[in-house]
């Protein structure tokens, strides 16, 4: 939400306070006897510390405190005990504040009279105002929330859109089915594995990319699939290396984010005869997971340009949507090795 509409809701709020305000002071000093000038200064200084100052310092307390730190993580006992808190103790400020305005012994003496039920009444008008400042605050929260998940729907779409432009190219489909039908007078088992390693990630890239999270252990499958594919493409056994560490039980992300990178090293490795052209390794802790993804190529011998490619733009904004502040993206290209290094963090 811009900036402007935030600042018109909270000044939208204080010209309706400051409208009721008047109207309450006007029936109060109203029928006072006391001359205008008296009026005047009275309302204003009423103004001043038994509306305004205890009602705007529970307003941006509970604005800028207790919603972030306590209400959006839903520590609502929290929220209710230091909201009564704060409020109380701006009544009590503004009631001080009040008083001192007043130097006459009698206004002195009253004032010790009718403390507790007066800062009583100004918590209670700072804890309504306390109150309206979440609603407001959780009015923006919600709408930018909306707004987010209709921009990561969106980046998904266009990022599901690519990817399977990219998988089910008509040249990775036409050369594994004739790697396939050219493995089935060899070794007719094996290349009925990879049939069906093919029917499984055209059947993850049409169903499973629909979910906001899947398991570790079908992205992982998924990868190890695909990775059989490319293998076929090659007599080099030591083409691919493919390491995982850690346990992948219990941990959840979001389908497609380490296979970009991973079909981007394999179109841009130009020589399959190199060992080792292609490394990979995902490495699973308690507390992140990381993808690193290397490949070699040949300078003399650029790689090819896909027109239907995933581009690190597309990718970089989907993770900040998926996971902002949560994760670290690392691109480097040096001695004629490409090295993505993808770090999720888990809460």
């Amino acid at each position: 939400m811009k900036r402007s509409i935030k600042a018109f809701l909270q000044i939208g709020f204080w010209v309706c306070y400051f409208i009721l305000v008047m109207v309450m002071l006007g029936v109060m000093f109203g029928r006072n006897e006391a001359t205008a000038d008296e009026k005047i200064s009275k309302a204003f200084e009423t103004i001043i510390f038994l509306a305004l100052l205890p009602s705007a310092i529970s307003f941006y307390s509970f604005y800028y405190f207790l919603f972030p730190r306590f209400f959006s993580k839903k520590k609502y006992a929290l929220t209710a005990l230091f909201g009564v808190c704060i409020s109380y103790a701006a009544g009590v400020i503004g009631y001080v504040f009040l008083f001192q305005q007043f130097s006459d012994t009698s206004c002195a003496k009253e004032s010790e009279n009718i403390f507790f039920p007066m800062t009583l009444f100004m918590g209670f008008i700072s804890l309504i105002c306390g109150i309206i400042a979440l609603v407001i605050q959780g009015f923006i929260t919600w709408f930018e929330e909306v707004k987010q998940r209709e921009l990561l729907a969106q980046k998904n779409h266009d990022m599901e859109m690519a990817l399977v432009k990219s998988q089910l190219d008509p040249h990775f489909l036409f050369n594994t089915i004739n790697n396939i039908d050219v493995l089935i007078l060899r070794d007719a088992e094996k290349a009925s594995d990879y049939l069906n390693h093919l029917s499984d990630i055209m059947r993850f890239m049409l169903f499973e990319t629909k979910s906001d999270e899947i398991s570790l252990s079908k992205e992982i499958e998924y990868i190890k699939k695909y990775i059989e594919l490319q293998r076929i493409r090659t007599a080099n056994e030591l083409y691919v290396n493919f390491n995982i560490t850690g346990t992948v039980e219990g941990k959840n992300i979001a389908p497609m984010v380490f296979i970009p990178f991973i079909e981007n090293a394999f179109k841009h490795t130009n020589n399959k005869k190199i060992e080792n052209a292609i490394t990979i390794t995902i490495d699973i802790s308690h507390s992140e997971v990381r993808m690193t993804c290397e490949n070699k190529y040949d300078p003399a011998r650029p790689p090819r340009q896909e027109s239907n490619g995933l581009g690190n733009g597309l990718i970089s904004k989907r993770l900040d949507l998926l996971y902002p502040n949560s994760h670290q993206l690392i691109i480097t290209n040096l001695n004629n090795t490409y090295t993505v290094t993808l770090v999720i963090k888990h809460e």
